[in-house]
């Protein structure tokens, strides 16, 4: 996934800080939401880690949605919608009416 780690000095000390970015839903995911996190493609891992890439053309190409014939979707349990809960069994399938 793409993300932006930051390490800064704050009025209480050092912060590390992580977002994961977002792009414009592929076909799959927009049944779903309109977002959906940018999936950065094995070949492109070396450009995105690189410091000194500035040609934002390609890092368009790079963040934009991923394609869906590389995906699948399933129900999961709403479970998922709270930070409170972990687990593997937050992605186990069940049916799509629970």
């Amino acid at each position: 996934m793409g993300g932006l780690l930051e390490y800064w000095q704050g009025p209480n000390g050092e912060l590390t800080t992580f977002t994961i970015l977002t792009t414009t839903a592929n076909s799959l995911m927009a049944e779903i939401h309109d977002r959906m996190p940018v999936i950065i493609s094995p070949e492109n891992y070396a450009q995105w880690l690189d410091p000194t890439m500035t040609d934002e053309t390609r890092l368009h190409v790079i963040i934009g949605p991923y394609p869906e014939r590389f995906m699948e979707a399933q129900p999961v349990s709403k479970l998922v919608n709270s930070p409170a809960n972990e687990g593997a069994e937050l992605i186990e399938a069940v049916d799509a009416g629970i």
